[in-house]
């Protein structure tokens, strides 16, 4: 009877994962508790679609993937929604104010991370702190390999310049 092992496994190593896919869905979302439905989202299918995973790579890749394209799918599903409430709103009905609080991060790192504009967070994260080569994060992204270095490069660049104002220099 493989397959309860097999279950057993995946759901062993997600909880190893979980971490690293926070920190990533926290770069796709901007949001922490928006990043934690993502993550608990992305848990759920992998253990539901762990057959479709065809041991080629990294698991953790898979699912950074998975994330991704979840997080895509929804922000579609989002502008639609918004798109309808704009119409709403024309027709002079009135919407829901916006409840979503962001809550406070533990780190000043993690604050400046999560600060970069869209995109460059993801592909720092990716490369410079969970060490995936810029071949694996231009697949996990979806995006060309010179979008990999070019972003990285003015995450970097947009780092550098944030901690060099906030530290005082030390001659």
């Amino acid at each position: 009877m493989p397959t309860p092992v097999v279950a057993i496994d995946i759901r062993r190593d997600l909880v190893g994962l979980l971490p690293k896919l926070r920190r990533f869905a926290v770069t796709l979302t901007g949001d922490l508790t928006e990043a934690d439905e993502l993550v608990q989202s992305v848990c759920q299918r992998g253990i539901a679609k762990f057959h479709l995973w065809n041991n080629d790579g990294r698991l953790e890749s898979w699912l950074y993937t998975m994330a991704r394209h979840q997080w895509v799918d929804e922000a579609r599903r989002h502008r639609l929604r918004s798109v309808t409430k704009g119409s709403a709103l024309e027709q002079g009905e009135l919407a829901a104010p916006d409840t979503h609080v962001n809550p406070v991060e533990a780190s000043e790192a993690h604050r400046m991370v999560t600060s970069l504009p869209e995109g460059l967070a993801s592909v720092f994260l990716l490369v410079d702190i969970e060490g995936h080569s810029y071949k694996q994060t231009a697949d996990i992204l979806g995006i060309p390999l010179s979008t990999v270095a070019s972003r990285l490069s003015s995450a970097r660049l947009h780092l550098a310049a944030q901690g060099h104002s906030r530290s005082p220099r030390r001659f």
